[in-house]
């Protein structure tokens, strides 16, 4: 399994938002410039993290987008089940009825609990969380 571009860089821009959280918006420009990703891909990831309330924006000279809530609030999950079209390991964990082998498979409950894991990771880890433990290290 591999995070595609938008979920990654999705991910980016939302680490970079939760850095900046309480000083106010940030601009585009600047988010593309520290996290090296283009101002056109941005604006793909603004769209559904702004309708799934997740950041919000603000206009004007000074304006730009910041975190609609806490980075306490904001877990890995809800970016990645947002942006990322398909995140399983295996098209039979998220529908059995796509392979008639499903029933009777005996790899297939491993790939259920492996993806059950990640969910439960993901949705254990709020942005604060990253950004506190590599605040730590570095």
């Amino acid at each position: 399994m591999k995070l595609s571009t938008r979920g990654r860089y999705g991910t980016r821009l939302m680490l970079e938002l939760t850095k900046n959280y309480g000083k106010g918006p940030v601009s585009m420009n600047e988010i593309a410039k520290n996290q090296n990703i283009p101002i056109k891909y941005l604006e793909q990831l603004i769209l559904p993290l702004k309708k799934a309330m997740l950041i919000k924006s603000v206009r004007g000279p000074k304006g730009g987008h910041m975190l609609a809530k806490s980075p306490k609030k904001i877990n890995l999950w809800e970016i990645v089940n947002l942006l990322e079209s398909k995140f399983m390991f295996t098209d039979c964990v998220g529908n059995e009825y796509v392979c008639e082998n499903a029933e009777d498979c005996l790899i297939r409950p491993v790939w259920e609990k492996a993806y059950e894991t990640l969910m439960e990771l993901f949705q254990e880890t709020t942005l604060e969380d990253i950004v506190r433990r590599n605040m730590v290290k570095g």
